[in-house]
Parts: C-alpha cells; sequence; structure tokens
C-alpha cells in the first residue's frame, strides 16, 4: 500500500468515527429531522446545509480542517439519504434536476 493510500484510510476511517459518533449525538436528525422549525424533507435539509458549508468556505479566509470534514460528512449523508449506499463505478449516472419542468433531463455516465 502506497503512502496516499494509507492516507486515504485513515482519513475515511476518522471520517467513519465523527460521522457515527455525530449521528448519535444529533439523534440521526439529519436523516429523520425533527422538523419543529423546519418542514423540509430530509435530502432537502442536507443540501441547506451543504449549500451553508460552501458559503462559509467561500466566505473565509483559510480552508479550515473542520468545515472539510462537514463537507464530506453532509455529502455521505446525502448518499446514505438517496439510498446511495453502494458504489459501483461502472453503473454510476448523475442526474440533473431541470427545476423548470420540475423532472429530470439527460443522465451523464462518468
Amino acid at each position: 500500500m502506497s503512502d496516499t493510500e494509507a492516507d486515504i484510510v485513515k482519513v475515511t476511517q476518522a471520517l467513519t468515527r465523527v460521522l457515527l459518533e455525530k449521528n448519535r449525538a444529533y439523534g440521526d436528525s439529519a436523516t429523520n429531522p425533527l422538523r419543529i422549525f423546519s418542514k423540509v424533507d430530509a435530502g432537502t435539509g442536507i443540501r441547506l446545509r451543504i449549500d451553508d458549508k460552501l458559503a462559509r468556505i467561500t466566505n473565509s479566509d483559510a480552508l479550515r480542517q473542520n468545515d472539510v470534514c462537514d463537507l464530506m460528512g453532509y455529502l455521505v449523508l446525502l448518499c446514505v439519504e438517496n439510498g446511495w449506499v453502494e458504489y459501483h463505478p461502472d453503473e454510476a449516472t448523475i442526474q440533473f434536476e431541470d427545476e423548470d419542468i420540475g423532472g429530470y433531463n439527460d443522465q451523464y455516465e462518468y
């Protein structure tokens, strides 16, 4: 295993630990929100958190490790919320929502 591969394992294992700890501390609120103040669905709530985190990163003078880890965590939660719990690169597609017609347009393979 190369040094880069070992570092990838370290980062993803640390992210997993943090996500599990936060999920327990927040009572699984990302995918099962209480909906006291906000009535949006879980997926929309996660995307709002991603937008807020990207705004913080954009408006900051320095890139902070905590912000990057939070962003990665929200992206993992978005995958979980969408049922994307397995990854098969040969079958992966990206769908872009077309807000004008409320549906999906072309699928792009990567």
